[in-house]
């Protein structure tokens, strides 16, 4: 079909050959380049493949962030959540509190808990496992998709334990699976600008692959539109690619554009005002490219992008837009205007309008039901 559009021939030419196998690096990294009709043609064939592989549902899912404590030993530039100790507004909550909340997210028709806080001073695989059977005991039924790889990479150093022995301690208390997060750019010269004290890109790697081994399930995330060019965001999924090829434990990819207004990093010059538009669509269309056959889910994060804009990127290759989110407060902190608790019947109001059909899902994408 892209045949008779009036765009460039190249940009013909590997869209095409994307109806049929995924594209090459060198493809994305063409195609990170393209603006008018040719973006309006990636978007289209982005659209196409989301089609074909995971058809016409758009999935959601009720879910309840726990944001712990907001004290943190870290020293990332894009945050604007953390805090010290010492901080007027510091906070920890204990273990009561949490399961307090567990049972208000709960009865409010949450299915997953996502559990995850700063680097609290000492906090090690022996506490997140206690906090686990805690909180299963209470609610068996539960799943908790809880503790980001510099987490349990932190927990794992504090106990003296390796990290595949602190996974095997984690599952077995009943963590369900884990969220992708503190990937930001896969790129080790941009974590030394904007996450200096976090995990190299090997370290991550090796955290999300021994938790795969080990059978527990991950997303996998991307968090642009601050020092990163087109080249860190087509390498980034590179990597992310030749991961699911290996291990086959991604269950989605979500692309988290930087919020830059209370970011440290911006406030102090070092990074740009965030992605465009044009940026996140080309992410969203071009990861749809690159992972064809190979990671089905896509989520457009309403929580990052607004449900307007949610909207469009659900019309270039994504087909999950998140959660309900009972609470959020990473993102509000760096200043998301987006994050509040939404009903469910507003997400599906959002997908029938551009044609869609809503469904309910589980994290892992086993059981969905149209709604």
């Amino acid at each position: 079909m892209f045949g008779t559009m009036n765009i460039k021939t190249r940009t013909k030419k590997i869209l095409q050959k994307a109806m049929d196998e995924p594209i090459t690096k060198e493809e994305a990294l063409y195609l990170m380049g393209v603006t008018g009709r040719d973006l309006q043609a990636l978007m289209i064939a982005a659209d196409m493949v989301r089609e074909a592989e995971a058809g016409d549902r758009i999935t959601y899912i009720e879910n309840w962030n726990i944001n712990f404590t907001n004290i943190c030993s870290g020293q990332c530039g894009f945050c604007a959540f953390k805090r010290d100790a010492v901080d007027g507004d510091s906070y920890y909550l204990e273990t009561g509190r949490i399961l307090e909340i567990a049972a208000e997210a709960i009865e409010n028709g949450a299915r997953e808990l996502c559990i995850q806080g700063g680097l609290y001073p000492g906090l090690d695989t022996y506490f997140y496992e206690d906090l686990i059977r805690a909180i299963k005991s209470e609610f068996p039924d539960v799943h908790l998709h809880s503790f980001s790889p510099m987490e349990v990479y932190y927990g794992a150093q504090n106990a003296e334990l390796t990290v595949e022995e602190a996974l095997k301690i984690l599952k077995r208390a009943g963590l369900g699976s884990m969220p992708g997060t503190a990937a930001e750019i896969l790129d080790d010269d941009v974590r030394a600008v904007i996450c200096p004290t976090k995990l190299s890109t090997a370290e991550w790697v090796e955290v999300i692959e021994t938790a795969h081994r080990v059978g527990i399930p991950t997303t996998c995330t991307m968090m642009y539109g601050h020092i990163d060019g087109p080249e860190h965001r087509v390498e980034h999924m590179d990597i992310l690619r030749r991961i699911q090829e290996k291990t086959g434990g991604f269950t989605e990819f979500v692309p988290l554009p930087f919020m830059h207004p209370h970011a440290p990093i911006y406030r102090e010059g070092l990074a740009m005002p965030g992605a465009t538009g044009a940026d996140d669509l080309k992410v969203y269309a071009i990861s749809r490219l690159m992972f064809r056959g190979l990671i089905e889910n896509i989520q457009a994060s309403w929580v990052k992008l607004g449900f307007k804009f949610a909207q469009v990127a659900l019309l270039s290759g994504a087909n999950d837009i998140g959660g309900t989110l009972g609470e959020e407060n990473i993102s509000r902190s760096a200043g998301a205007s987006h994050g509040v608790r939404t009903e469910p019947e507003e997400i599906i109001r959002v997908v029938r309008d551009i044609g869609r059909i809503p469904a309910r899902r589980d994290t892992l994408y086993r059981e969905i039901e149209d709604v």
